[in-house]
């Protein structure tokens, strides 16, 4: 029994290993020890996809630039692995020791929280927080005036459950330089349906209180409040780079137009109040579950004949506009005598500006397990339109059902049990009693419980352990990017090489050499991890002969590229162009060889 556990306990170690997040996220700094005034880079850096990036409190410093965000993409055996980093420029202003918090960012779904840092701050030139423009602080005060957010929403006195449309804009009459969301409100009592949008923000001019502003839609929501009474959407926060217009400050700034001052500020929206009424109770139908907006049911069967102990679909579709993933199981009622299936439900749903609209379909599998004549009874669903502010029933056709006598039906008992998921199909009810001799074995001779059992159960995790150790070598071989650029120099070359021969073969010369040379260059420079564009013949040569490469294999070399490069602006008459390809394709063969 113990050899059990420590297998088990084994599988599941190895098993945590293999499957743990590789997504990382990190704060550095430049420097830990700072004087005051002085400038150092503080860096967060995300391995993987993420966002709602949340910055750590930096009231302590003097911002000089900053966010700063940059995204990479690297391609390596067909996977692609990305990173970002966000920077910012900062000047300590007090003395002392000082902790930058952790940021944080959402990845899959989880929080990821970065490393806090600890400062140590010395005395270096004074600073002021006060901008080094006496204007500055003014501004952005005045930015309110200029630059704001703002949630819009459609309506704001609903029927609980009745969707609503909350818009979150930007107002501005300033150029904006960068932006970033600092938090995204929290909806409580609302469940919500995001809107993806079909193309990035687009600015368009609009007047707001006799005032023209440029504005566009940073996020669109559908809520559908949970509860009546009044609820409140919090604020949307985000930060702006902006630059803003100073006023002249001498004759050339006012013969220029003035000097501008690129200025961070923080804008959210106001809090908004939405009230919510509670449905009526009054005509309120037992058939009500909670559907609000306007829908439509029908339904459908793929048969009405067959035999028992076959199975029958029964298909019904919901479609309309309003809380349609909120929807519950319907309330059927099917003949006792058919084995009932929990439904596939398939969605088809679009989320607009003007709300969730799309269809619902439930499939039920049934069986009939006796012959006769049945009824499948109408469905009855009801929902809120809030629109008119009553309920509205519908309901669907019955359905006659013709079952004849089918196999083995007298030694099948009908189940009626609604949680089922699968089916298992049974030749026999009762099997009978085996009188011929039974194949016995002794207590310890079975499979179960022996060495081999066991061995082959150790298997599992030394297989998973080598599967391990296989993949750290293979990134270890490919995180040295000169290394694989060599390795497969040779194949980026056959590739250009294949294509001259098909410039050969259609007696395009020029074609044919300007695909030789591209293919020798492309070679030598993923050979030799030189930048295609510092290659010249000084430095293969250079290169080659670094590597001990034969000094007539580097001259042969030479004068082929120097041919090539003298055969695209002039034809070439004492040497063929096959002679020409064989004599390059002979070259790389034999560089590959010594190198």
């Amino acid at each position: 029994m113990k050899a059990r556990y420590y297998i088990l306990t084994l599988i599941l170690f190895w098993a945590g290993q293999l499957f743990a997040q590789d997504a990382k996220f990190t704060a550095t700094v430049s420097k830990t020890t700072i004087g005051t005034g002085e400038q150092f880079e503080l860096t967060f850096s995300l391995s993987g996809d993420g966002g709602n990036f949340v910055a750590p409190d930096l009231g302590m410093f003097q911002l000089l630039s900053g966010p700063n965000v940059s995204n990479s993409m690297e391609f390596f055996n067909g996977k692609a692995t990305s990173s970002s980093t966000i920077s910012y420029i900062l000047a300590p202003i007090r003395e002392g020791a000082t902790t930058i918090g952790a940021a944080s960012v959402i990845v899959n779904g989880r929080k990821l929280s970065s490393n806090p840092i600890h400062l140590t701050i010395v005395k270096g030139k004074p600073v002021s927080r006060r901008s080094q423009n006496p204007d500055a602080d003014g501004n952005t005060k005045d930015l309110s005036k200029s630059l704001f957010l703002r949630a819009i929403i459609d309506k704001d006195n609903v029927y609980q459950g009745q969707q609503i449309t909350v818009t979150y804009r930007i107002y501005t009459r300033v150029d904006i330089l960068q932006s970033q969301v600092n938090k995204f409100p929290d909806l409580t009592g609302f469940w919500n349906e995001e809107i993806k949008p079909t193309q990035p923000a687009q600015f368009r001019v609009e007047n707001y209180k006799g005032i023209t502003y440029n504005v566009a839609d940073v996020k669109q929501i559908i809520l559908f409040p949970e509860h009546a009474g009044n609820i409140t959407i919090d604020p949307f926060e985000m930060t702006f780079l902006t630059r803003v217009q100073q006023s002249p400050r001498n004759f050339m700034d006012q013969f220029f137009g003035g000097n501008a001052q690129e200025v961070n500020y923080k804008a959210k929206s106001l809090p908004v109040t939405v009230h919510v009424k509670p449905l009526p109770t009054t005509g309120k139908p037992d058939s009500f579950a909670g559907a609000v907006g306007s829908f439509n049911i029908e339904a459908s069967i793929d048969k009405s004949r067959l035999k028992a102990n076959e199975s029958l679909n029964y298909k019904v579709k919901v479609t309309g506009a309003g809380n349609i993933k909120l929807l519950k199981n319907l309330n059927t009622v099917f003949p006792a005598d058919f084995e009932k299936y929990d439904p596939k439900i398939q969605d088809t749903v679009n989320e607009r500006v003007s709300g969730v609209s799309g269809s619902r379909i439930y499939n039920y599998l049934l069986i009939p397990r006796h012959h006769g004549d049945f009824t499948i009874d109408p469905i009855k669903f009801s929902y809120f339109n809030p629109n008119t502010g009553r309920y509205v029933s519908l309901t669907t056709p019955s359905f006659p059902i013709k079952v004849d006598k089918g196999l083995n039906e007298t030694s099948v008992t009908a189940l009626t049990d609604a949680d089922k998921q699968d089916i298992s199909i049974q030749n026999k009810d009762i099997r009978y009693i085996k009188i011929s001799g039974a194949e016995l074995s002794k207590d310890g001779e079975q499979f179960y419980g022996s060495f081999t059992y066991y061995l082959l159960l150790l298997l599992g995790p030394v297989l998973c352990v080598a599967a391990l150790v296989y993949r750290n070598q293979v990134r270890k071989n490919n995180s040295d990017l000169a290394m694989v650029k060599s390795r497969r120099a040779g194949k980026v070359a056959a590739k250009h090489l294949a294509i001259a021969q098909k410039e050969l073969q259609a007696q395009n010369t020029s074609g044919f050499y300007e695909a030789v040379f591209k293919g020798m260059y492309g070679y030598l420079s993923d050979k030799l991890n030189i930048n295609y564009a510092d290659l010249d013949r000084a430095t293969i040569a250079a290169a080659l002969k670094a590597k001990s490469l034969n000094e007539g294999l580097v001259s042969q070399l030479l004068e082929t590229l120097d041919l090539c490069e003298m055969a695209r602006y002039a034809p070439v008459t004492h040497i063929s162009a096959q002679e020409v390809f064989d004599k390059a394709k002979g070259i790389i063969n034999a560089i590959e060889n010594e190198i």
